[in-house]
């Protein structure tokens, strides 16, 4: 079975929702987290969650994954040295990664032999406005989007010991106005997939395993032709399971778009635009890489589209509603 849980930044709370075969949604719990809760991160066995708090005491929780519902239960919480828009597991779990949008830095903190995620144990400055970070499928090296920066920063990642240092060179510059937000590995571990929030481009990078650096191949659009409804504001990407197709989400058009992958060359080719809920910051695509669920800070709501698996293409299967501010999906195969 596979859980969503979705954070709802100003109503406090985590839905838990049970995802059915055929796309249908079953509400397990409201889990009140007690703060503006935003970025959530699944640890690699799928028994924790941990949620990150950007209201006063700034923290990171740890909660437990019932294997059998998917309900939540605290076991811990940690201090944060900044709010923080981004979570990330390292691919061993035994750290969580975490980047500040207004703290300019990116951040390691420990998990215990229990998964509880302790104190930060190291805090790097960031050029403006670190939107996310990921270590790589080789737990090797680790990326940090600088928005503000206009920079993708590149580190070596010492999976032992949780340790970031610059790597050589220790960033990929982006096109000026771009504004490097989010980005995805490609499943065959070649490419990188890049989310640029100001101007709505997406950037096909190349992965050099071996140095860990990235190179620019491709740059696509990702507004639906003939927009002119004001600037760009582009959120968040995610690849099926596959990698045969990608989609990102944009706000101020309120769509999803659909992309080929070519998996030889790692370009795309665009699909389709399919109108989901209003202002699309997050959303997730299942375990399967059949349903595709979008949530809308602006609608309050959560909607199911199935992902056709010839085509790429969206249906729009239905709406529910969640709280106040819904921004961030993550979806968990139970164990």
């Amino acid at each position: 079975m596979s859980v969503v849980y979705v954070s709802n930044a100003d109503s406090g709370d985590i839905r838990v929702l049970q995802l059915g075969a055929d796309g249908a949604l079953n509400e397990a719990q409201r889990f009140d987290t007690g703060g503006m809760v935003m970025p959530l991160a699944a640890s690699p066995d799928r028994r924790r969650l941990y949620a990150a708090l950007r209201s006063e005491p700034l923290a990171v929780l740890t909660l437990a994954i019932d294997a059998g519902s998917g309900r939540l239960h605290k076991l811990g919480e940690a201090p944060l040295p900044a709010s923080m828009a981004y979570l990330a597991c390292d691919r061993s779990g035994r750290f969580v990664l975490s980047a500040s949008y207004g703290g300019n830095q990116v951040a390691v903190s420990p998990v215990d032999a229990q998964g509880i995620v302790q104190a930060a144990q190291q805090v790097l400055a960031t050029p403006p406005n670190a939107h996310a970070v990921q270590t790589d499928p080789s737990n090797r090296w680790a990326f940090a989007t600088s928005l503000g920066g206009g920079q993708v920063l590149q580190y070596r990642f010492v999976a032992d010991t949780g340790r970031l240092t610059p790597n050589e060179p220790p960033a990929l510059v982006i096109r000026e106005g771009a504004g490097p937000r989010h980005f995805r590995f490609h499943p065959n571990g070649r490419f990188v997939y890049l989310m640029n929030e100001l101007d709505a481009t997406i950037d096909v990078l190349a992965f050099d395993t071996e140095r860990g650096t990235l190179a620019p191949l491709q740059t696509v659009a990702s507004l639906p032709p003939g927009f002119d409804g004001g600037a760009p504001w582009a959120a968040e990407l995610h690849l099926t399971p596959d990698g045969r197709f990608l989609y990102s989400s944009e706000r101020r058009s309120s769509t999803i778009a659909a992309f080929a992958v070519d998996a030889a060359s790692g370009r795309l080719s665009l699909i389709s635009h399919t109108p989901t809920e209003t202002e699309p910051r997050g959303f997730a695509i299942d375990p399967t890489g059949r349903f595709l669920l979008a949530a809308g800070q602006k609608s309050d709501r959560l909607t199911v589209h199935a992902i056709d698996g010839a085509s790429g293409r969206l249906t729009t299967l239905h709406s529910h509603p969640m709280g106040r501010n819904p921004n961030w999906v993550e979806i968990v195969d139970l164990p």
